[in-house]
């Protein structure tokens, strides 16, 4: 069966379910025990949200989810470290990577656990769509290092993703301009001349391979933030938390490929080895406790 992206018809935001097999059955969750629904190859469709993981954090609109895998099934306390290689959590990787939104089902909470005031009071319901905006590694509450997910609720006019990633013909899709809708999204405000300040002071170059990126009318550069903005890591909006990167080494710096050492080396995540040294402007005073959070979320040590 392939792998269903979005809302499901008959099935709106607010719908109530008994139980786990109801979900199943209806399309929204494949899963009758297990908290994500996907796989690496697809992402991940669908989770549930019941305060399983003591690590979890619900703020309604946002949702700190803690991945799978460690947890001891009659105690529910992690036992040992997660790996992003378990395969509900490389799901919701690729979720993030492709874009793609993901159903949000909320359950009861576990009583050994906090208590949402957004769950249900019985059975589950299905919260409608979620996006994965980023993941990170943290010592959880138990002792064991365990990968976390900051899933953000989508408008719906904010999707517009195929339901079915099977092979489709290219005919189904509308010809013609894309539709346009009006929304209101909650979103961090970042201050752009900050973000300008650090670019002119590295002539748009970035900052670990060295590349400008030319384009029809001047230089191109991104502002990658070294602690990330909002919950739950709650970093600022300065110079001394922003690097000028080039988009490609800005995504492997938000996903954990590349970090920095104190004496701010670029390290390569996949090999363990240095890459070179982070370039440095005299008038960038860099805050190296924000370069070890960051090294933190992706590194054992």
């Amino acid at each position: 069966m392939a792998v269903q992206f979005g809302h499901i018809a008959g099935y709106p935001t607010g719908s109530p379910f008994k139980n786990r097999e109801e979900l199943r059955i209806a399309g929204l969750h494949s899963q009758n025990m297990a908290g994500i629904s996907g796989n690496a190859k697809t992402g991940a469709d669908a989770i549930v949200v019941s305060g399983g993981y003591v690590d979890d954090a619900d703020y309604g609109e946002i949702i700190i989810y803690t991945g799978h895998g460690g947890r001891d099934p009659n105690t529910g306390r992690q036992i040992r470290d997660q790996e992003l290689t378990d395969s509900g959590n490389a799901a919701l990787v690729r979720s993030e990577l492709e874009g793609l939104p993901v159903r949000v089902i909320r359950g009861r909470h576990n009583k050994r656990h906090h208590q949402s005031p957004f769950a249900p009071s019985s059975g589950y319901r299905y919260d409608g769509l979620y996006r994965v905006e980023s993941h990170w590694a943290k010592m959880g509450v138990d002792g064991f290092r365990v990968w976390q997910f900051r899933l953000v609720k989508l408008e719906d006019g904010e999707v517009s993703t195929p339901k079915v990633t099977s092979p489709a013909s290219i005919d189904q899709y509308a010809v013609g301009p894309a539709p346009v809708t009006t929304s209101i999204i909650q979103r961090i405000v970042r201050n752009s001349m900050i973000a300008h300040i650090v670019k002119s002071w590295y002539s748009h170059e970035c900052q670990v391979c060295g590349l400008a990126i030319q384009v029809e009318g001047g230089l191109y550069s991104e502002g990658a933030h070294i602690r990330g903005l909002g919950q739950p890591h709650h970093g600022p909006d300065i110079p001394e938390n922003l690097l000028c990167l080039c988009p490609n080494d800005h995504v492997r710096f938000d996903n954990g490929a590349i970090y920095l050492t104190d004496d701010l080396h670029v390290m390569d995540a996949l090999t363990g080895q240095a890459v070179g040294q982070l370039r440095v402007h005299k008038n960038h005073k860099i805050d190296l406790r924000h370069v070890a959070y960051h090294r933190a979320c992706w590194t054992k040590d």
